[in-house]
Formats: structure tokens, C-alpha cells, sequence
């Protein structure tokens, strides 16, 4: 919302009706402002909205809401309906218009005196009177349309402020600033297309509220006696969002999917809530930023990828250009996906990536090229004795050498503020008043961290995590209280923040992958018990395969009617009519021809990546004077230690349990074994001459999750035929299991209470997943008419 007089907004409404007009009346915290809306009610399918320009005192506005109630008396008169937080926006579907309001808010933390909420309740209401309504707003599609928008659920991870420009960070907040329309255009504001009518029709944002998606969490934490907050914020792109299948890659304008920007915020803890200083530091994660996607399958947990070839990268390069835009320079890349792979998927992308990232490089100067960093996180974790956290912790303290961070000194003036002075400035709350303050940027933060797998879920979590750790030792540090600019994995502040990553990945994991994230890494820092790991894990790979199978198609519908990527029209199909929306985008973009129909065909089940002309890469040219298509090799390989002329000395992680050597900056390249570079060049990867490639990965090979890899075998032998073998594969999985859980569980005599609830949720997980596996062989059968 706009600050209005002396800075203050409207938070609280009442709306009434009569059988003409809805009176929305606003005022302020304080009750010192009121201000009246008027929606015409006469209008069967047009939005007519009129703003009251008189600023009215509390008994004004009670004398004018008794006048409206006598002029239409003979009508019914003024009638209440409703308290309200604010307008989420209106929403046309076939017939008229609909209102969409917060009928309740909770308040989850607070920024410089700035309240943040969630939404507790909202409420969609029809505009217009029932004598006027159209014939059609009763219909079989309108009321579909309207199921389809309210099962968007706003008390889920979206939250708002009056006061506050919750879609930016920090700094952006301190070096830009804009207000009104310019924040609601931002790529954080998912009711942009909510509030646009009113907004182009009023040119004010006083009576809506800028919905964030993603997740909130603020906590008070202590440290060597003193507290601070501790601020959690990951704010979802409204650009090319949706579900796991449905949204995959980069599309042509350059955004990707899963595009989420990760605040966190350090602020000691001071008795009128005022911090004299703050830090911040931004990250950033989102799908690889390639053309490619997979198709939903009810019988294949882990889908085929098709990679679509982009020309000269155009759609990677708007991509890098625009964290360019966000974030300034270096971009640094951590690319956590698998290097070698029995059948190749991943590591196929990850060469093709390698490859963009090189042919951009290019073309521009040394201080702006991207810093490129892999890292398998699969082979790590299943490294005995290796410690995946540590090694991550320490790329992530050397790319914060790169990228700082935003650290401010705030000092409260009653004196204006000179615009032209170079120190940024905000409003800072104090009793509910907005006093002028002055934030002076001793550091700022240049360039972001973007990390990736191939969800941007499970195993860029944990990096995200490790790379919070290393910024919160710093933050503390800065802020004078620690003396170390570093926390130990094993300090109690570490399993605070982890706490944090892990609810934020699980919530961020729920929005794109349909289940909570796997959080393997993390169960065993704490060292909990391995039998109730695993049976989570699976349980949560089962429900994130159910949702990507059954329910994906309709919450991309949801989504797309929400963000207006879909708008209904009288006379045209029905969004549920139309093909499915990944190839809906593509066949739109030209990307796919028209021929292609609704879905592509393919008679490969090997998990190989299909590229335009339908064989799979691995029989295909990937490299760009590669001669050969052979798979990838079985043996061990050198690893590949790659020096960077502009990042600082990066730690390079060993195989074995020496301390990790540090490799100088000095130009060049290390001798590789041509073994090692013939199979580089078979996966397409560049000439590794190039400073601004680093390449940390280990060990052999594994998936996403042991879970998945299993549950992937299984699927695979659904297709073969012998149902017989399908049965009793399942019957011994499910006996071993039980029998396991069941072994465990008499043990548990000599337990703590903390194993034993662990045990008797292994043991729930096992029923869960008996029912749901008969349950899917069902089908299956069914389906391959067994």
C-alpha cells in the first residue's frame, strides 16, 4: 500500500452493501483516517469502482455511512456484510466480477517496526446484485472456474504488509525507492494481475495488499548472552511458476521455474524493537536454465527428459542477464546435479550446461564472466566418513568473499530527509508513528550465489543451508556479537538455523514437488535414528509421486487462473479442455511444432534424454566436434581441478581424508589424464581451460535418493509383463520392511522416549506404504490389462 498523510495506511475495513453500491471503508491503525470505496453493483460483467477523494474523521464517516443507510431505505438500506484486511483483488471469469478480501490476518514478524502478516481467511464475494447477475454466472464452467481459484489456499505460505515492500530485499528496499505501482510489477507480487483493473482505474495501491508466495519465519535466537532475530524469507517468482512436471527449465522470455529468492536477516534484539544496525544477505535458486522438460507418468517415478536445443543459448543468456539485473556481478553458479550416471539424465544436462555457460563466457569480459561451480551432492552423501556439510560450508564461506554481504548502520532523525544526500533512507515504526531514518551501507552486497539440482529441492537446500551458516557466523560478526566470523556445525545455533532451512525446504518442496523435502543430510547431522530416516524418506517419495501423478495437472490449473496466465472468454474451450500446460507453453512459444499433438510419443524406457529428432542423447553428437556416442565409461576417473583467475582461492575437496588442498589462482590449467578429458568431451562439456569453471565432484554416482532410485526399478518392472515376479517383489519388500520395523521396534526397552516415537512412526509409515502400494499394483495391473 501507498503511504498516505503523515505516513499512514489503511489496515482495517468494513464493507456494506445496498442493492446498488458496496461501501468499503477503510481507516488507519490509529483511527485518526478514514476513507470510503464505492463498487457499483448495477453492472452485470464491467468493474465500476470509485474512490471517495474526502479524507474523513471517525464521526464524519459514521454520519455519512447514516445518510447512505436513509437514501436507500426504501431498498433495504445500508446493510454490513463483512470486516476486512485489505483487497486481494477482483476476478473475472465467464460472468461478472468477483471481490476477493482478507477476512483474517495473523501477524508472523516484524522489520524495522514494520508488521508482517499472513492470511488467516479470506473470502471471494460476487459484485454484482443478484436481480442483475448474468445467466451465466450459475453455469457448470463458472462454477468450476471459481472451484479452481479457491483452491489456491491464501492461508498457505503468502504473506503481506502495509508499510513494508516485503516483495524486495534489504537493500533493494534501501537503494530503490519506488513505491505504488512500480512494487506491485515486481516478479514477487503474485496478485499483479488481482489488482490490476483496480490499480489502472484508481493509479493508487492504498486499498490492496502485495501478496509474497513462498515462506516466512522470524524467531529471537540468542548468542554469548545476547539476542537478535533471526529472519527467514524466500519469496517465489510469479514468472513461469507451477509444478514439478508442468514447469521445467527456462522458457523463452528467460525465466525458470522454481525461481525462488532466499533472504536472511540478522537484527539484534533492542527493547523498543529499533536495531541500530542490521545485515542481510541474499541467495538464490531456480531450475537449470535450459530448454527442457518431462511429461507427468503414472508408471515411471523418475520421467524422461527432453532437452530442446536453444540457438546460441538465447534463453539461458536473458536468464544470467537478468540475476545480472537483480543482483550486479559475480553470478556465481553451484551446480549440485549428478556427473556419472549408468543411464545418463542428469549428468547429460550437466553437460549441456557446462556448455551454455562457456559459450556466454565468451563473450564477455573477465570481471563479468559466470563463476561456474559443480559439485555432486548424490556422491557425496553416500560417501562413508565424508562430511557433505563441511565441504559445502567451505565453497560457501569462499563464494561470500566474492558476493559480501548488506550490512547498515541506522540512525533515527527527526529532521527531513535530503533525497540527494547518497545515504539511503526508509520509514522506520515506532508506536505506530513513522519516523524519518537514515540507513548508511557500511557493506553491500555485489552479486548473488545461484544454486541448483535438478528439482532445486532436496539437495539445494542443504546448500543453501550451508552457505546461511557461513553468512550467519559473518552477520553475527559484524554485528559485534561473536568475535569469530564463523559457527561450528556442531554449535547449538547451527541446529537453530538448520531448523529454519529445513522448514523452509520443506514448504518450498510441497509448492513445486508435492511432498516435504528429503532431508537425508540433515536427519543424519542430528544423528537420528537411520530406520525412521529411511521410512520417511520413502514415504515422502510415494507422496511426492502421487501428487506429480494425480493432482499436478489441476493445481497448474489453479495457478494459471490465479496469475491471469489464463484468462476465460465466452465462446473458447475451457482451461480443463486444453492439452496439458507444459506443451500448452511450448507448442505457444514455437518451440514444439503443432504436429507434435498433445503428447510426444516415445518408445524408450531407458531414462535417456530425447532431443528434438526423438533418439536419445546418448546415440546423438553432444559434444561440438565430438565423434563418438559411446555411454559413459564404468571405470574410476581423475577428478577435475579447474583454478579461478578472479575468484579467490577455493578449497577443492579430496577423496580422501587429508585436509582439502587449496588450489593457487595462477593461470593456466592442470594436467587432466586423457582418459578423463575424452569422456569430458563425449558428455559435450567445453575445452577446460577456462578459469571460470571449477569442478569438485568424487565419488561414483547415486540418485536423487536411495527412495527414488528404488522406486524407479520397481516402475521399470511394471512394464515388463511378469506380474507374478511384480507380486512377490512387493510382498518381500513390504515383509522385510515390516520385518525390520518389527525387530526394531523390540528393541526399543533400552530406547529414549525420542526413539521410541521415532520407531512407532517407522512403523505407520510401513502400514501407510502397504496400502499404498497394493493400491498402485491395482492400478497397474489394471492398466497393462493384467
Amino acid at each position: 500500500m501507498e503511504a498516505m498523510r503523515g505516513g499512514k495506511f489503511l489496515q482495517k475495513f468494513r464493507l456494506y452493501e445496498t442493492r446498488s453500491k458496496f461501501y468499503l471503508v477503510g481507516r488507519d491503525k490509529s483511527r485518526t483516517l478514514w476513507r470510503v470505496l464505492k463498487i457499483d453493483r448495477l453492472e452485470s460483467t464491467d468493474l465500476g469502482i470509485q474512490e471517495d477523494p474526502t479524507s474523513y474523521t471517525e464521526n464524519e464517516c459514521q454520519e455519512l455511512l447514516w445518510r447512505i443507510h436513509e437514501g436507500n431505505r426504501l431498498t433495504g438500506g445500508l446493510k454490513f456484510v463483512t470486516k476486512c484486511y485489505g483487497i486481494i483483488g477482483f476476478m473475472k471469469f465467464l460472468g461478472p466480477y468477483y471481490m476477493v478480501i482478507i477476512t483474517r490476518r495473523r501477524k508472523v514478524g516484524t522489520i524495522c517496526g514494520h508488521d508482517i502478516y499472513s492470511i488467516g481467511k479470506s473470502e471471494m464475494i460476487a459484485i454484482p446484485c443478484p436481480i442483475v447477475c448474468p445467466n451465466v454466472a450459475n453455469s457448470r464452467d463458472e462454477n468450476r472456474y471459481k472451484r479452481l481459484l479457491c483452491s489456491v489456499d491464501l492461508t498457505k505460505d503468502f504473506f503481506f504488509s502495509y508499510s513494508y515492500n516485503i516483495m524486495r530485499s534489504l537493500q533493494k528496499n534501501i537503494n530503490d525507492k519506488n513505491t505504488g505501482h512500480v512494487v506491485y510489477e515486481t516478479m514477487f507480487v503474485w496478485n499483479e494481475f488481482l489488482t490490476r483493473a483496480m490499480r489502472n482505474h484508481l493509479k493508487n495501491t492504498d486499498w490492496t495488499v502485495a501478496l509474497v508466495h513462498g515462506f516466512f519465519k522470524q524467531s529471537k535466537l540468542s548468542v554469548s548472552g545476547k539476542d537478535f532475530w533471526l529472519t527467514l524469507i524466500a519469496r517465489r517468482s510469479r514468472h513461469f511458476a507451477g509444478t514439478r512436471f508442468m514447469k521445467r527449465g527456462v522458457n523463452e522470455k528467460g525465466r525458470v521455474a522454481n525461481d525462488v529468492e532466499t533472504e536472511q536477516i540478522v537484527f539484534e534484539d533492542t527493547p523498543d524493537d529499533i536495531p541500530s544496525q542490521i545485515t542481510s544477505v541474499v541467495q538464490h535458486r531456480g531450475s537449470i536454465p535450459l530448454v527442457w522438460f518431462q511429461e507427468t507418468s503414472r508408471l515411471n517415478i523418475r520421467p524422461e527428459i527432453t532437452l530442446k536445443s536453444d540457438v546460441d543459448y538465447k534463453a539461458t543468456r536473458l536468464h544470467f542477464e537478468n540475476l545480472v539485473l537483480r543482483y550486479g556481478n559475480p553470478i556465481v553458479i553451484l551446480n549440485l546435479i549428478k556427473t556419472r550416471e549408468k543411464k545418463p539424465r542428469e549428468s547429460l544436462l550437466r553437460a549441456e550446461f557446462a556448455k551454455a555457460i562457456h559459450y556466454i563466457n565468451k563473450g564477455l569480459p573477465d570481471d563479468k564472466r559466470l563463476k561456474f561451480l559443480h559439485m555432486d551432492l548424490s556422491k557425496l552423501s553416500r560417501r562413508k566418513g565424508t562430511n557433505v556439510l563441511g565441504l559445502l560450508n567451505k565453497v560457501a564461506s569462499d563464494v561470500l568473499e566474492l558476493t559480501d554481504l548488506l550490512h547498515c548502520e541506522i540512525t533515527i532523525s527527526s529532521k527531513p530527509l535530503d533525497a540527494s544526500s547518497g545515504q539511503g533512507s526508509c520509514d522506520i515504526k515506532i508506536n505506530d508513528d513513522f519516523c524519518a531514518a537514515t540507513m548508511v551501507p557500511l557493506l553491500l552486497q555485489k552479486g548473488v550465489l545461484r544454486t541448483n539440482c535438478i528439482d532445486c529441492l532436496d539437495r539445494t537446500n542443504v546448500a543453501q543451508f550451508a552457505y546461511g551458516l557461513a553468512a550467519l557466523g559473518r552477520q553475527l560478526h559484524v554485528l559485534k556479537l561473536t568475535e569469530e566470523p564463523k559457527i561450528d556445525l556442531h554449535d547449538p545455533l547451527a541446529d537453530d538455523l538448520m531448523d529454519f532451512y529445513e522448514r523452509m525446504g520443506d514448504t518450498l518442496a510441497i509448492q513445486y514437488g508435492g511432498s516435504a523435502a528429503h532431508n537425508k543430510i540433515f536427519c543424519e547431522q542430528r544423528g537420528q535414528w537411520k530406520a525412521a530416516t529411511q521410512s520417511q524418506e520413502f514415504l515422502r517419495t510415494l507422496q511426492r509421486y502421487y501428487n506429480n501423478a494425480y493432482t499436478d495437472p489441476e493445481k497448474q490449473d489453479a495457478i494459471n487462473v490465479f496469475l491471469g496466465h489464463f484468462q476465460p472468454q465466452q465462446g473458447k474451450p475451457p482451461l480443463w479442455k486444453l492439452d496439458s500446460d507444459q506443451h500448452y507453453n511450448i507448442g505457444r512459444q514455437g518451440t514444439l511444432s503443432e504436429e507434435t499433438g498433445r503428447f510426444i510419443k516415445r518408445s524408450l524406457s531407458d531414462g535417456n534424454i530425447l532431443c528434438e529428432n526423438s533418439a536419445p542423447v546418448s546415440d546423438r553428437n553432444v559434444g561440438e566436434n565430438n565423434t563418438a556416442s559411446e555411454l559413459l565409461p564404468s571405470q574410476q576417473l581423475d577428478d577435475i581441478r579447474e583454478p579461478t583467475d578472479s575468484a579467490p582461492e577455493i578449497y577443492m575437496c579430496e577423496t580422501n581424508p587429508c585436509p582439502s588442498t587449496k588450489y593457487s589462482t595462477m593461470p593456466g590449467r592442470h594436467s587432466i589424464s586423457e582418459e578423463r578429458q575424452s569422456y569430458l568431451k563425449r558428455l559435450g562439456y567445453p575445452e577446460l581451460h577456462s578459469s571460470n569453471f571449477l569442478d569438485l565432484d568424487l565419488l561414483s554416482s547415486s540418485g536423487n535418493s536411495c527412495d527414488e532410485e528404488a522406486f524407479e526399478r520397481f516402475f521399470k518392472l511394471s512394464c515388463t509383463g511378469h506380474r507374478s515376479y511384480i507380486h512377490l517383489w512387493m510382498v518381500s519388500v513390504l515383509d522385510l520392511l515390516l520385518l525390520t520395523v518389527s525387530q526394531d521396534t523390540m528393541m526399543r526397552e533400552g530406547m529414549t522416549p525420542t526413539c521410541r516415537a521415532q520407531a512407532a512412526s517407522s512403523q505407520t509409515h510401513a502400514t501407510i506404504l502397504t496400502a499404498l502400494l497394493s493400491g498402485w499394483l491395482m492400478e497397474a495391473c489394471f492398466a497393462t490389462k493384467c
